[in-house]
């Protein structure tokens, strides 16, 4: 009988020694790396958007050479076939994103609106072109990567756009042949979730108005 017992209580004492141990070992959550917000063109979580307080006048310089004719680390200035066609109430071409032809789209670093150093030929490409053309007034729009809010990206969408037409203003263009509108995330030329598709969304195009 004692025997029993004894036998009983090693059990019951295995088990709960074993409860025990299975609660001191639970699981614990997991913390993604961008934070419950998930990541944004700021590199944080949250509303930081395409711009993020990060953001300055001057951008970054970019890894390709500054001859005009890149558009960056990730971007090709090829025209996608069938890219082309006459703009609505207008006969020029569109050849790269919605910038009409003779013109340049300029492209711009993660979370930056400073005009970098390799995209400064085609700005002054764009000058060149508008000065030939004294009759055409121009639309600048600022367009930005899918990470951050909306609000965010209309902003750095926006400075983006004014830091194309300050450029432009000070190689001899009139300011009131200039006009800016911010697209922030709306208007993406690339819908992957990728650098190549975040580098190619982070832009200015330049419009006939």
């Amino acid at each position: 009988m004692n025997g029993k017992l004894v036998k009983v209580f090693c059990v019951a004492g295995l088990v709960a020694s074993m409860s025990l141990f299975s609660a001191g070992c639970s699981k614990q959550p997991v913390q993604s790396e961008d934070g419950p917000g998930g990541a944004t063109e700021t590199g944080g979580a949250g509303a930081g958007g395409g711009a993020g307080g990060s953001a300055s006048s001057g951008g970054s310089t970019g890894s390709s050479a500054d001859t005009g004719n890149t558009a960056g680390s990730y971007e090709s200035i090829n025209t996608p076939s069938g890219a082309g066609g006459t703009a609505p109430g207008g006969n020029y071409a569109i050849v790269e994103g919605r910038t009409h032809e003779g013109l340049l789209p300029v492209y711009f670093d993660f979370d930056q609106f400073g005009i970098r150093d390799d995209q400064k030929t085609r700005l002054e490409g764009n000058a060149a072109f508008l000065q030939a053309n004294a009759n055409l007034s121009l639309v600048i729009e600022g367009n930005c990567d899918e990470r951050g809010t909306n609000e965010y990206n209309v902003a750095l969408g926006e400075r983006r756009a004014l830091s194309a037409k300050k450029y432009l203003k000070n190689l001899g263009v009139d300011a009131s042949r200039l006009h800016t509108v911010s697209y922030g995330e709306e208007k993406p030329l690339l819908y992957g979730h990728d650098e190549y598709s975040w580098s190619q969304n982070r832009r200015d195009d330049f419009v006939i108005n």
